[in-house]
């Protein structure tokens, strides 16, 4: 990768807000933070969040709500979204991963395909762990992978140096073009395998959650297990909003006065009690130990992994966060490596 000195990121931001809608994660004045859109004339400072957003950058790309198509007088018409050239600025490399999971996963879509063709993405390594995240252990952080990013900045351990900005595709290059970076040291290699194995010391081992995750591929875990884990589970579908890897969908379609019809889809949860039911009735996840079952076998299933080359958890432990319950992921894989 090329490597150049940043003297300030929002040098940068403010260059690649000039040609593109640029979105960066900040406070929302209540206490949390959210994406929001960012002008090149925007003097704010760029504060990278310790830890990850409560919403990854999943539903620029999946819409939680979009039309797919309509039909009115006996033709079908698609519905492609309208998209502008847009930047997500500042990424955690496990969102990044996840992004990654997600290009995949809808490869032949072509509502995801039009969004995530218009992004730049610039991630951020992180130089510390945030509060219950094991990106090391499941290998989506803390560094960024250079396949799932355009750019990436690395903050140094000094405050008063400068910052490393990595081109990690050839968008990356072309965005930078118009901006005069000297290159930077060769040393910077070594700095972020240093980082990564500091932050890796910081989560440690994570010794119940590669149990479990054993436990889980070898189908040791008895269904009354599962069940008790399902007691727990109100079906809020919390876990899978935040998730940035879920991407269950459901279709919706309405009509019109005129006799016409639209199909919409809209974001559903494998965790609902009629996800899988069938017209005929029978529903083959009746129960919500069965359902959340079937979330983390999807979650750190073998089976994922061969086919997406990565577990479809990234280890953000955002839904440890949200989960009402206390079946989040260390709660699960707590109860996993105990059979």
């Amino acid at each position: 990768m090329q490597a150049y000195s940043l003297d300030r990121p929002e040098r940068l931001r403010a260059h690649l807000a000039l040609q593109r809608r640029l979105y960066e994660v900040r406070p929302d004045g209540q206490g949390g933070q959210h994406w929001q859109t960012v002008s090149s004339q925007d003097l704010h400072a760029f504060e990278p969040a310790a830890e990850p957003p409560p919403f990854s950058a999943k539903s620029f790309f999946f819409a939680e709500r979009e039309l797919l198509f309509r039909f009115e007088g006996g033709q079908f018409y698609s519905a492609l979204p309208q998209v502008v050239p847009q930047v997500l600025f500042g990424l955690h490399a496990c969102d990044l991963q996840a992004v990654a999971y997600q290009d995949q996963f809808f490869v032949n879509d072509p509502h995801y395909q039009a969004r995530r063709q218009a992004s730049l993405l610039v991630g951020i390594d992180c130089l510390h762990s945030c509060a219950g995240g094991f990106c090391s252990t499941v290998g989506s952080g803390p560094a960024v992978r250079q396949q799932t990013a355009d750019l990436i900045l690395l903050p140094r351990q000094s405050e008063d140096a400068d910052w490393l900005l990595l081109v990690a595709s050839e968008a990356g290059q072309a965005a930078l073009q118009g901006l005069q970076l000297p290159q930077a040291d060769d040393d910077w290699q070594a700095e972020r395998v240093a980082n990564e194995a500091r932050v890796a010391a910081q989560q440690g081992a994570q010794e119940e959650i590669v149990a479990g995750i054993v436990q889980l591929n070898l189908d040791a875990i008895d269904s009354s297990t599962w069940e008790e884990l399902g007691l727990r589970c109100l079906g809020c579908s919390g876990c899978t909003s935040v998730c940035p890897t879920c991407s269950c969908f459901a279709p919706l379609e309405q009509t019109s006065a005129q006799g016409g019809l639209q199909r919409e889809r809209v974001w559903d949860s494998c965790l609902y009690q009629g996800f899988q039911q069938e017209a005929s009735g029978h529903n083959p996840s009746a129960t919500a130990g069965q359902r959340v079952q079937r979330f983390w076998a999807h979650k750190f299933g073998d089976a994922f992994k061969e086919r997406f080359a990565a577990y479809g958890c990234v280890g953000c432990g955002r839904c440890d966060r949200v989960c009402p319950g206390a079946i989040g992921v260390h709660g699960v894989m707590h109860r996993l490596a105990r059979p």
